[in-house]
């Protein structure tokens, strides 16, 4: 019986492997967590379009809102692992919201075979003029002499600009206090009105405020200074040792997706982003194109969801 069966997948191997060789055959849809018309809606499109190009298929999006993300993210891990259904994946669905959610339908780690980044952000911490601070580090003394005074303004409890805030405060060794908006923009008004003393938010939502001197740029969260602030310096650069906030986004197929389709994936991903052209319309938009092989992609979520499990832990924040 053993050699039988030891025969019988040794037959099926090559038809196996001509599967895979052949994908795809069919239209790809690449399931984003956010609603249309957002700045992860419009990364995931430009991908689309182009990764279909290369695969000779239409990669669609499907918008499937909802919960942070986590309804589209379980959507993915329960579809079957063909390489027809993938997840444009964030740091916020992957690596915050297992800590976030009480009961999260999914695990980000095992359902889900990671494919390739495709780009990463950062935030910048802004503040209204009227606070009497030109660096991070007058920030720092300020906040030091009035503790729980000094408000920063987030899209929300759980979001980037919040838990952004948070680690901020803990790395400094000061207390805000948080103030939660539903989304950026409402936040951004008040900071403006003078209402709120800060928030982070992201660059290309900044970059006109701060040229017309409406906000108080002080520092970016990621590990370099960006190419559209030149001039601002990071965290790190300002005094913060460490300190590192950097929002990515990437591709994951279900688990059990075939190895060679994953591969020829990230390959093709890779391709795109190493484009002249994605390399010009990211960092238009504030971000850097990226791309990363499987496991390094695997290595970064297990190492951001133990990053980040403190820092929610520590906020407060817990959505059902």
């Amino acid at each position: 019986m053993a050699v039988v069966l030891a025969s019988a997948c040794l037959l099926a191997s090559p038809a196996a492997r001509a599967d895979d060789a052949a994908y795809p055959k069919r239209t790809i849809s690449l399931v984003v967590p956010f609603a249309a018309g957002g700045p992860t809606d419009a990364m995931a499109r430009v991908l689309a379009l182009k990764l279909g190009d290369r695969l000779g298929q239409q990669v669609i999006v499907d918008n499937r809102g909802g919960a942070g993300g986590s309804i589209a993210a379980e959507w993915v891990a329960r579809s079957p692992g063909d390489g027809y259904t993938l997840f444009f994946g964030t740091t916020g669905t992957l690596a915050i919201n297992p800590s976030l959610y009480a009961k999260l339908r999914y695990d980000p780690v095992k359902d889900f075979a990671p494919v390739s980044l495709m780009a990463t952000t950062m935030n910048v911490l802004v503040t209204n003029p009227q606070l009497p601070v030109k660096t991070l580090g007058d920030l720092v003394a300020l906040a030091k002499t009035k503790p729980g005074e000094l408000s920063y303004g987030s899209a929300g409890n759980g979001s980037s600009n919040h838990l952004s805030g948070e680690l901020f405060a803990t790395s400094a060794g000061i207390r805000l206090n948080h103030v939660p908006y539903k989304g950026s923009a409402p936040a951004l008004v008040d900071l403006l009105g003078g209402r709120i003393s800060m928030m982070f938010d992201t660059i290309a939502q900044q970059t006109q405020n701060i040229a017309a001197a409406k906000v108080t740029a002080l520092a970016v969260t990621g590990p370099t200074r960006s190419p559209l602030l030149p001039q601002i310096p990071t965290a790190q650069e300002a005094g913060l040792k460490g300190f590192d906030v950097t929002i990515w986004y990437g591709v994951l197929a279900p688990h059990g997706t075939p190895g060679p389709v994953v591969e020829r994936l990230q390959r093709e991903i890779a391709a795109v982003m190493a484009s002249d052209e994605m390399k010009q319309r990211m960092q238009a938009d504030g971000a850097e194109a990226k791309s990363t092989t499987a496991a390094e992609f695997a290595t970064l979520i297990k190492n951001d969801i133990a990053k980040w499990a403190p820092v929610v832990k520590n906020s407060g924040a817990s959505l059902n």
